[in-house]
Formats: structure tokens, C-alpha cells, sequence
């Protein structure tokens, strides 16, 4: 500051950051005025003057006062919202003020934006937020202007208030039990919206009796359910709902008003915690049936073996609700926590295009999430980026965080470094509802505004329900071992019940309140139904089995793959010249990239027989001839449209003006519909959002591809936990196509292998299929078996990359034949010359058959596998059938000796073939790494297999740019 004449009065304004500033310079002045700046010396000698005149004090009155003032600034406790200010502080900065300012304008927009840190939230009383109470004094607003009246036309209501009244209204809409978050949200249509939806009713609800009695007999049901568990099974895991019961009203409250507004399916996704009670308290599974599964009555639903523990089980049910009937799902879910996020997404979005049901309005997912697990688990923010992409949208998802403020030990602070957990969901432009989980009133708010929202515009929405964790981790666990303050607390603690029930007993609205009798009466009542219900699973048995094929999935069969009628994927050559002229014809003054219209070009070419078939030809007649037979054809993954090898150009853009055009959706009128899809860069969201989308749509062929096979790495839980093990776990299967890009090529460690070797680890009792195809017609016949017959299993494809440009199949192979899961050597040789047996997979086929005609060999036979599980094992003896006894049957491989298919052939093959041929295999030394980076070294290894598979000389083969060489030498 610099000294010079006082200013006007009207001058002195002082940001509301500064205020303590200008009492610490105040109580320098009493101290020693010189050693304060010339203009707050006058200042602050006025002001002790106007102090001493007004009060009757003298000019230490004032100090007094000022000191006073500074003194309880450091020591006391935060102020409440509506606080004043010392008479000495408002005069040294004394301002005229009038109410509508735009420091009062400041005021209300930070209610608004920063309420929700203030709000009363958590039971436990364990977390001080008062300290985020907004200060008037802050704003320079002080007790002398609350009884102005402002202009207050963009708050609902009236157009002129008090101050008063309008700091009271946002104090109760966003300081209470519901804090929201608004302050991110950009688009102000979603803000004005949500302002007036919740300052129209101070975000309160009055209940009827009746609705009082419903949501009591909620929490209710909840409660009595828990300790009847744990009173009749003690010691038995369960993962208690208990000190979060309110989540069973919330739920249900979700679903009455979703049915009320259209929603005709729910599909709900959750962890483990709270499972059973939501089972039998919003599905309506029978308690019968869950106190037989704790009785291990039930075990022979899966007398085959497998099975899952009762907290991971699913469960589906239709409710009739006064808005009309909903068809409720419970998807099935391992201990992963998050990964059913994009799993529940998917089979909403397929029930969706099911009803053609293009707002995404009748078809509504639910995610129940636990605060550390959504904080803490990268798949969430995977799931939430892909809710606003148009190929992965569902119209909104409502999310729900059982905040338990713990983790298994893990307390807030080391679980994440936000102020929520749900911060992760602030990327999204959607509110964030933050509620006491013991406030009825403020669960059923949030809830109604989650429900509007959404079906309003179609985006997902957050509650964060705050409770506790009444037991451990589990009932067996003590967690006072790590958070001993935390559980005092709780072990001091009434239910939530109790707070529903204070809660109405304090409503006054014309009608009675409920009263503890009305209470005990609903809790006897839920524990006679549930004695009931122990006593029928006493005596449970039943031979009924999951619902696995009913319903949509009513047209498809189970068993093994080998009491599977194969069925006709050969197509007249008619058919083929339909989809082939759409796929080579352009819409009017289209101009493609000249590389594009060369390609097109050569499709044309191919189609009339003047070219051989490249993959992307054979792949683009499998999905246009499907389409044409009414089929439903969805393609995702990473650069699809385009193929990350410039191979499928599925989608054209225009040269010159950007303009998109996808042939296979011009094909014909009644078409299947096709989306093909570019994925976000995610492998484990998109991957797990097909897997869901394939369990409720049997009927059409749901493909995902993976920019190279490695990335599958990035998914390895969806497929473990739920691709692979599904059927076994839960009686679930999928038709789900993943094409994995495989192939030893000198790429380098991270872009050869799709690890087939973990695919074929897990291949047990025909649980998924995993081929590695070497031809466009195979791929042709392959993709359209997978739809055509009536056998659903996921399809694992090891898919080419070198040989993606090469023409290798004629139109004849497409209208005649079928899938070869064995294709025999077809070099024509004399089957009593040959010494050798090359059985092999893949691309290795091509430099096997390229080195033995470059050696001019005729003693080597090559047989590829095609298909290599379910192994065909009869179709390969009847192939070496032809051979005399005794030569040498050696499996070949690029892949290094302990990963490809080498261990599992060894293991599947060598007990048949014992005694009759000499067994042995041709494969890279085993290492940790799939792939050498050196490519130099890469094609010396590759030419080594080839001699030894040959029994060619070291050094006989060179291999210069993918082109393989003899130089010399004889066969041993």
C-alpha cells in the first residue's frame, strides 16, 4: 500500500479472502498506529471515534471489541451459514451493500455449486464438515441486510424475497441431508433444470401415511432379513446390508417411478455386499430358495458340477407396480467388484434395439457400486466415458454407491485423494447426488431427481448414499482391529430403521404417525414369513434347472458341441452378387480415397471371379449374406471400420467432404441392421460391454476385435470371470466372437500373441470354441456357422495379419462347403512316399508349404488344425489314417515352446497316437517373452522351424523380406 489521502468511504472494499487480513492490520494499529499505512491510520481512527459515540465506549471499547473479534477468529469453532460479523469489522470495512449486489449473486451461485460440502451426510457424526459452512461474512453480507428483498426471478418461486428467506431455501436444498453437485455441470439447460426442480421444494417430500408405511415395511424387511440370517446360520458369510438398509427402499422407490414413466426392463449390477437382501427384497427371489442354498439344499441345480457361491448368483423376475409391469434382472457377478459395470451395460442396450427402442427410454440399468471400489477401479471410468458414445449409449445408467465409508480395512484417506469417491464421475455432465443414508425423505428426493433426470436426458446419474458397515467384511471379520473409533461409533447406534421411524413419528400432515407399534407389527410380521420360509427350505428339493434356455434364448440348444447338427453356411451364387454390389457400389458423387477406390476395384474383380478372395472380401460376404437372412450383425473394437491393417474398410469417407458411407447397411430392404463400431481405447469396458450385449441377443452375431491380440491382456478378468466360466459358474452362455490378430511377424513382444495358449488352458467341456482359420472362406463359412446353428459358445479367433492382402479363396468355396475343422495336405502327394506328418495352426502353414515347394520336397505332408477346440480328434486320426505306421508326426509352431498350442496338443494328442507314429514338436526355445524385438533374429528363428519341421539342413532356409528361400542342401 502507498500512503497518500484517505479514500471515500465507498472505496474501502475488501475481498472476502482479506478479511482476517484486515483484522490482524487492525490489532497492529492498537498496538502501534504508526506501524500501519497512513490511510487504514485514519480509517481505523474514525472508527474508534464512531465506536466510542455510538456505545457509549471510549476508543478501547472499540480495540476491545476488534480484538475480541480476531481472538474468536482463531479459535472458535466454524460459523453456521447464516453468521454475522463483529460490529468493528463490518465498520472498518463498512460498505453500503444494497441485497441484490453481486456479492449476494456470489452467494447463491456458491450455494449452489458448493453447498453440497457443508451437508449434513454421514450417520456416524465422525466427519466434521461444518468447517465448509459458507460465512455471509465472507461475502460482505451482514445481519442488517437479510431483511432486504432481492430479485430472485431465476429461483423458483416468487420474484422478490428477503435474503433472509432466500439463504434459508438454499441452506435446506443444498446443505441438508442432500448435498448435490452441480458446479461442473456446463450446459445450463441441465442447471437451470435441476435448480428449480430442487429449490421449488427445498428438496423435501411430504409423505402420505400410507407412503410412510411402505418405505418403513422397506427398511424393514431389510433389517429383519439380515439378523434372521444371522441369528439361523451364524457364522456364515453373507455380506451383511446392515447400517445400509435404507439401499432396499432406495431401490425400490427407483423402480416404482422408472415403471411410472414407461421403463418396462431393469437390469441391475452389484457386488456382493447386500446381494441376498436385494435378492429377496426387491427381486422377489423366495427366502425358501436362499435358505436352501444356505442349507446346501440346493447343490443339485448344478449336479453336473460348478456352481457359484449364493452371493454371487443372479436372478430374474417379472414385478407389477402401479406404473405397470417391469421384468427385473439381477446379473450374476463375480468378487471383481466393477467389471459387471459395461456387462450390465451391454445387455441393457441389447434389450433395447430388441424393443427398436431408439430413445433408450423402456429399457434402464441400475449399478449399485461400493465407495472404494468405485474410487479405485479403472473399469469405471472406462464404463462412464463409453456412456456418452453413440455406440456404447444406453440412455443413462442410475448409480448407486453404498458409501460405507470403508473399504475391506481401508478407511476414506487411503482410498482415495478426492473429496468423494465418485469424483471419477465428474467427468460426466451429470448431477451428483450426495444423501444421508438415514434420512427417508432425502433418499426418496434424490431418488425422484436421479429418475426425472434421466428419463429426461437420456445420461447417466449418481447417488451417494452415506451409511456404514455394521459387522467386518464379512461376519467372521473384527474390524475394530483397524478402525476401533469407527465401530465404537456404530456399536453405539440405533438402525437406520429407527431414524425412518423418528423420522415419520415427527411428521405432521394431517394425518397419524406412524408409531412404534406400527413398527413392531411390520418386523413380526417379516419374521413369521421368514420362519416360514426356513421351514419349506428344510424340506427343499427340486429337479428344475436354470433358466438357460428360455425366452430369447428358447431357439438354442446345450450340450456338447458334438451333438450339434452342423447346418448349411454355403449361400447361392445369387446371393453372393447382391451383397457383392453393394459392397463395390458408392452413393452419387461419392469420392473415395484413391486407395479406397482401387480397393474397390478389386472387390469388383473378385466378384466376377477375376481375382481370388482377400479376408476382407470373405468377412464382408459373411456379414452381408447374414444380414440379407434377417440376422442382426454388431461389430466393435478399436478401428473396426477401417481394420487396424487397412483390410476391411467397412465404412468409406468421403475425400472431400468427410461424408461416411457403410455399404453392408445398403444391402437390401428388411435387412438385419449392422453397426459397426470404433471403440474408445479400452479393451476391458468395451469387451466386457459385447459379453453383456451377446447374453441378450442369442439371435444376432456380436463380434469384438482387438487392434492386436496382446491387448486382450487388457480384458483377461472379463474373460476369465465371465467368457470362459459363465456356463460352468452360473448356467450362462454367449455367442460372443472375439477376433484376436496373431501372428509371430517381427513385430515385436507386444504385437505377436493373442495367447492362445491361455484360451486353450480353459477349454474344458466345450465351454468355448478357439479356431485359428487360414483361409477367407473358412472365416466365411465360420462366422455365418456361428449364428446358423442353434449352439451358442463364445467363438475365440485367432485371426491373421500378414495374410489379411492375400487372395486365397474362390466364390465357389462360398456357395459351396462348410467350416473344415481339419483341412488334409492338398499338394498331392503319395500318402506311402510321405516320412514326415506336419500338423500345424495358422500362418505357419504358408512358409511350411512355401519352404517345402522352395526345397522341392515330396516326403513332408502338412495338416492344418483349424479348429482347436473342441478338438476334433476322430477327424484327425481318419486324416493320419492314410500314412503308414511308424513315420514322424511332429505339431509345428511359430509361438515359443511354452505358449502356443504345442503343451495342449501334446497333452490332447500324444495318448491316441502313442505306439503308432514317432510324436514330437517343432516350436521357438520357451521364454517369458512371446516375440523377439529384433527382426532380423525373428525371421533366423523362423527359418530354423522350418528346417527342422522339414528335416532340412541348418542354414538351407533364408527368409529376406518375408520371401522364403532354399540355398542349398537335402532332406535328412
Amino acid at each position: 500500500m502507498t500512503s497518500g489521502d484517505p479514500p471515500a468511504e465507498a472505496a474501502f472494499e475488501v475481498s472476502p479472502s482479506n478479511l482476517a487480513w484486515v483484522e490482524d492490520l487492525y490489532l497492529a494499529y492498537l498496538q502501534e498506529p504508526t506501524s500501519v499505512d497512513e490511510i487504514w491510520r485514519r480509517h481505523f481512527d474514525q472508527l474508534a471515534r464512531s465506536d466510542g459515540a455510538g456505545n457509549g465506549q471510549s476508543g478501547n471499547g472499540a480495540a476491545v471489541s476488534m480484538k475480541d473479534a480476531a481472538a474468536a477468529r482463531a479459535s472458535a469453532a466454524p460459523a453456521p451459514v447464516v453468521s454475522g460479523i463483529t460490529r468493528a469489522t463490518e465498520a472498518a470495512v463498512s460498505l453500503p451493500r444494497p441485497p441484490g449486489s453481486k456479492r449476494v449473486r456470489k452467494l447463491i451461485e456458491d450455494f449452489r455449486a458448493l453447498g453440497h460440502l457443508a451437508a449434513d451426510l454421514d450417520p456416524l457424526g465422525l466427519v466434521d464438515r461444518s468447517r465448509n459452512r459458507l460465512r455471509l461474512a465472507d461475502y460482505l453480507v451482514f445481519d442488517g441486510d437479510l431483511d432486504g428483498e432481492i430479485n430472485t426471478e431465476d429461483i423458483a418461486g416468487a420474484d422478490r424475497r428477503s435474503l433472509r428467506e432466500i439463504v434459508s431455501l438454499l441452506e435446506e436444498t443444498y446443505a441438508r441431508h442432500v448435498g448435490v453437485e452441480l458446479g461442473h455441470i456446463n450446459d445450463k439447460v441441465l442447471r437451470d433444470w435441476l435448480q428449480d426442480r430442487m429449490e421449488s421444494t427445498h428438496n423435501r417430500i411430504k409423505f402420505s401415511r400410507a407412503e410412510q408405511l411402505h418405505l418403513l415395511a422397506k427398511v424393514t424387511e431389510a433389517e429383519v432379513f439380515e439378523l434372521f440370517l444371522q441369528t439361523k446360520f451364524i457364522g456364515a458369510k453373507r455380506f451383511s446390508l446392515e447400517g445400509s438398509e435404507s439401499l432396499i427402499p432406495l431401490l425400490d422407490r427407483v423402480i416404482e417411478r422408472a415403471a411410472h414413466q414407461g421403463v418396462s426392463q431393469i437390469v441391475i449390477g452389484m457386488a456382493h455386499r447386500g446381494r441376498l437382501n436385494v435378492l429377496a427384497n426387491v427381486l422377489g427371489k423366495p427366502p425358501a430358495e436362499i435358505f436352501a442354498e444356505f442349507l446346501d439344499r440346493a447343490s443339485d441345480l448344478f449336479s453336473e458340477g460348478g456352481g457359484d457361491v449364493k452371493y454371487h448368483l443372479g436372478y430374474s423376475s417379472d414385478r407389477v407396480t402401479p406404473g405397470g409391469r417391469v421384468h427385473l434382472s439381477l446379473g450374476f457377478n463375480p468378487s471383481h467388484l466393477e467389471w459387471v459395470d459395461p456387462v450390465v451395460m451391454g445387455r441393457v442396450r441389447a434389450k433395447q434395439d430388441r424393443l427398436g427402442d431408439r430413445k433408450r427410454e423402456r429399457s434402464l440399468g441400475i449399478l449399485i457400486h461400493g465407495d472404494a471400489a468405485f474410487a479405485g477401479q479403472g473399469v469405471v471410468a472406462e464404463s462412464l466415458n463409453m456412456s456418452g458414445l453413440d455406440a456404447y449409449t444406453t440412455g443413462g445408467t442410475i448409480h448407486v454407491i453404498v458409501n460405507n465409508q470403508i473399504g475391506f480395512t481401508t478407511g476414506p484417506k487411503h482410498s482415495y485423494c478426492t473429496t468423494y469417491p465418485t469424483d471419477v464421475a465428474r467427468m460426466l455432465q451429470v448431477p451428483i447426488f450426495h444423501v444421508n443414508g438415514e434420512d427417508p425423505e432425502a433418499i426418496a428426493c434424490a431418488v425422484d431427481l436421479a429418475v426425472d433426470f434421466r428419463q429426461s436426458f437420456a445420461r447417466d446419474v449418481f447417488i451417494d448414499m452415506w451409511c456404514y458397515r455394521k459387522l467386518g467384511h464379512n461376519e467372521a471379520d473384527e474390524p475394530a482391529y483397524t478402525q476401533p473409533v469407527m465401530y465404537r461409533a456404530i456399536a453405539r447406534k440405533q438402525s437406520p430403521r429407527f431414524s425412518y421411524l423418528a423420522a415419520f413419528a415427527a411428521v405432521s400432515n394431517g394425518e397419524a404417525a406412524v408409531s412404534i407399534a406400527d413398527a413392531e407389527a411390520l418386523a413380526a410380521s417379516q419374521r413369521q414369513a421368514l420362519e416360514q420360509s426356513l421351514e419349506s427350505a428344510r424340506k427343499f428339493n427340486t429337479t428344475s434347472k436354470p433358466s438357460t434356455f428360455a425366452g430369447v434364448w428358447s431357439r438354442v440348444q446345450g450340450g456338447p458341441e458334438s451333438m450339434v447338427q452342423d447346418v448349411p453356411t454355403a449361400v447361392r451364387p445369387e446371393d453372393l452378387a447382391v451383397v457383392g454390389k453393394a459392397l463395390t457400389t458408392l452413393p452419387p458423387d461419392f469420392v473415395p480415397h484413391p486407395k479406397a477406390a482401387k480397393l474397390l476395384e478389386e472387390r469388383a474383380a473378385m466378384m466376377t471371379g477375376a481375382k481370388l478372395l482377400d479376408w476382407g472380401m470373405g468377412e464382408s460376404l459373411a456379414f452381408g449374406t447374414l444380414l440379407c437372412q434377417g440376422v442382426r450383425v454388431r461389430v466393435s473394437g478399436q478401428d473396426v471400420r477401417r481394420g487396424t491393417f487397412s483390410h476391411r474398410h467397412a465404412t468409406l469417407s468421403d475425400y472431400n467432404t468427410g461424408a461416411e458411407h457403410t455399404s453392408l447397411e445398403h444391402i437390401a430392404v428388411g435387412q438385419g441392421a449392422f453397426e459397426i463400431r470404433d471403440s474408445c481405447l479400452s479393451e476391458a469396458g468395451v469387451l466386457g460391454f459385447e459379453y453383456g450385449y451377446s447374453l441378450d441377443m442369442p439371435e444376432g452375431l456380436v463380434v469384438w476385435e482387438a487392434q492386436f491380440g496382446d491387448f486382450v491382456n487388457g480384458a483377461q478378468v472379463i474373460i476369465d470371470q465371465f467368457l470362459v466360466s459363465s456356463e460352468a459358474k452360473w448356467r450362462r452362455v454367449s455367442g460372443l466372437v472375439l477376433l484376436l490378430p496373431h501372428g509371430m511377424e517381427g513385430q515385436g513382444p507386444e504385437h505377436s500373441s493373442a495367447r492362445l495358449e491361455r484360451f486353450l488352458n480353459m477349454c474344458v467341456n466345450d465351454n468355448i470354441q478357439v479356431v485359428f482359420p487360414t483361409t477367407p472362406a473358412q472365416m466365411f463359412h465360420l462366422l455365418r456357422r456361428q449364428v446358423l446353428r442353434p449352439y451358442r459358445k463364445p467363438l475365440i479367433v485367432m485371426s491373421p495379419k500378414s495374410l489379411l492382402r492375400n487372395k486365397l479363396s474362390t466364390l465357389a468355396e462360398l456357395t459351396s462347403g462348410s467350416f473344415r475343422p481339419i483341412i488334409l495336405d492338398e499338394s498331392g502327394l503319395d500318402p506311402k512316399a510321405v516320412e514326415r506328418v506336419i500338423l500345424c495352426s495358422g500362418k505357419v502353414y504358408y512358409d511350411l508349404h512355401a519352404a517345402r515347394e522352395a526345397a522341392g520336397l515330396r516326403n513332408a505332408a502338412i495338416i492344418r488344425v483349424e479348429q482347436l477346440y473342441p478338438l476334433r480328434r476322430e477327424d484327425i486320426l481318419d486324416a493320419l489314417s492314410e500314412y503308414r505306421e511308424g513315420i514322424q508326426l511332429i505339431w509345428t509352431q511359430e509361438e515359443t515352446r511354452n505358449m502356443g498350442a504345442w503343451l495342449y496338443m501334446k497333452r490332447e494328442l500324444r495318448p491316441l497316437l502313442a505306439g503308432i507314429f514317432r510324436w514330437s514338436g517343432i516350436s521357438r526355445p520357451q521364454s517369458a517373452s512371446p516375440a523377439t524385438g529384433s527382426s532380423t533374429r525373428h525371421y533366423v528363428e523362423q527359418a530354423k522351424i522350418l528346417e527342422d519341421a522339414l528335416g532340412l539342413p541348418a542354414g538351407s532356409i533364408q527368409i529376406e523380406k518375408g520371401q522364403i528361400k532354399f540355398v542349398g542342401g537335402s532332406a535328412s
